[in-house]
């Protein structure tokens, strides 16, 4: 069996590190399965779906390494779900109801009275041809329910049969039916709930594995049942745990809360969002991955927590560290060059500064530091002043190798007395503004004799 995956949300909004979670359980999956991955945008509503979305949701997807095989609407698709209504009517298991949401909303209640689970109690099933007739000359239209299994030969009994799987997550899991009504496949206006597609589509598409979040858990009985009545057989299922905030919130595309397009934007590297994204709520360390397929090695879905994970955005910046310190100066060039930084000492500038950055786009700073000198000059007293114009007296003449600081760090110690942060630390200051940053050693040559003789307070 050849392993198909798919990651179906609406293009109702940006996609959240949430969302990316699902599609990163789905790509790593596949990654490891040599399957493939269906990107599949579920915008049946027409009203609130957007192109310039889905458009969004792929930019997301791609920054994050993921590039799917196949790209499906289903607003596309209309066809196909209107062929499986047929059938489903043509076999009595999709039925008319033509009460309004009051009428709904007052039968609930009666039955909650009752001590009777608030569930639909099938009434339509009952129905007489003329009061049919009755309800569309009033010009009512029917939605259309799914009658779900039932043990019992009399559809108005209770009696319904429990829905048993193996969650690729979770392990053994049930739902009983008995406790959920009918769902509702067909709004009065003709449009599908979520569903049908998608139950459809997972079967066209030949989907092996859905992997998705818990708070579908539910849902997954209704669907396995409607598999079974479409006569397919029912993929592998799995569900992670959900993300939210760190105060414990939900994540939302409608709030933007932890959106991939806010993470990019402050300067996140992918891997760390998809690090943490993957790992955070499972029993693996959470660790920087420097690529999606050394992740995949990391990946397990039976590891992951069956509780919800708060995601700690602080958490992102020590990975964005790690990735940052640790990167090539051939992966960082196109980057930098975009930042203006380029020529001969691109390279030994990277490899001087990546250790202190925090985001890549802070090389900039440094890179200002090193061709213009410090942005601020900090206040001397008079003896570091007088020191300053000492050492800078004994600067050696060029050319320049790699032991240049330590040969006029000597020279100035030798001169003057000085050791440790009282000769390093004046030094520091005047040649980049700031108490802490990069190696001097590795700056000094980029700074160059002339460079460095500027700076002088």
């Amino acid at each position: 069996m050849t392993v198909t995956v798919r990651f179906a949300p609406s293009p109702t909004g940006r996609i959240h590190i949430g969302n990316a979670r699902t599609a990163l359980f789905n790509w790593l999956f596949a990654l490891n399965n040599k399957g493939r991955f269906i990107q599949r945008f579920d915008d049946t509503d027409v009203a609130r779906s957007k192109q310039e979305f889905a458009d969004a949701i792929l930019y997301d997807l791609h920054w994050l390494g993921i590039f799917p095989d196949a790209t499906e609407y289903q607003s596309r698709r209309f066809e196909i779900y209107d062929a499986a209504v047929e059938r489903l009517k043509a076999a009595g298991v999709l039925y008319a109801c033509y009460e309004t949401p009051e009428e709904l909303d007052l039968r609930r209640k009666v039955r909650r009275t009752r001590g009777l689970p608030p569930v639909y109690g099938r009434e339509a099933l009952a129905l007489t041809t003329e009061q049919v007739a009755e309800y569309q000359a009033d010009g009512r239209r029917p939605h259309w329910r799914f009658l779900l299994p039932n043990f019992s030969s009399d559809p108005l009994q209770p009696e319904r049969t429990e829905i048993h799987w193996d969650d690729l997550v979770r392990g053994e899991e049930t739902v009983d039916l008995a406790s959920l009504s009918d769902p509702v496949l067909v709004r009065e206006d003709g449009t599908y709930l979520y569903t049908l597609p998608s139950v459809v589509d997972d079967i066209e598409m030949g989907i092996s594995h859905v992997i998705r979040g818990d708070d579908h858990v539910t849902n997954t009985g209704v669907q396995i049942a409607l598999f079974k009545a479409l006569g397919a057989e029912p993929p592998v299922f799995g569900h992670h745990n959900l993300l939210t905030t760190v105060s414990g919130e939900g994540l939302s595309k409608r709030t933007g809360a932890l959106s991939i397009e806010s993470l990019r934007e402050d300067g996140i590297e992918p891997m760390a969002v998809a690090s943490l994204a993957v790992l955070v709520g499972t029993s693996e360390n959470v660790a920087a991955a420097h690529d999606l397929y050394e992740l995949a090695g990391h990946f397990d879905p039976a590891a992951t927590s069956k509780s919800s994970s708060k995601f700690d955005p602080a958490e992102l910046f020590v990975l964005n560290r790690v990735l940052l310190h640790r990167m090539p100066f051939a992966e960082a060039r196109d980057r930098l060059m975009v930042l203006g930084i380029s020529g001969e000492h691109a390279e030994p500038f990277w490899l001087a500064v990546r250790g202190n950055l925090d985001r890549l786009a802070d090389a900039i700073a440094w890179w200002r530091v090193l061709r213009e000198g410090p942005q601020e000059m900090p206040e001397f007293s008079d003896d570091d002043r007088d020191f300053l114009h000492q050492a800078l007296d004994l600067l050696p003449e060029e050319p320049w190798n790699g032991t240049v600081w330590k040969d006029w760090t000597g020279k100035i110690r030798e001169a003057t007395g000085r050791k440790g942060k009282a000769l390093f630390m004046p030094l520091r200051l005047a040649l980049t503004g700031r108490s802490s940053g990069p190696e001097l050693a590795d700056l000094l040559p980029l700074m160059g004799r002339e460079g460095t003789l500027a700076r002088r307070p």
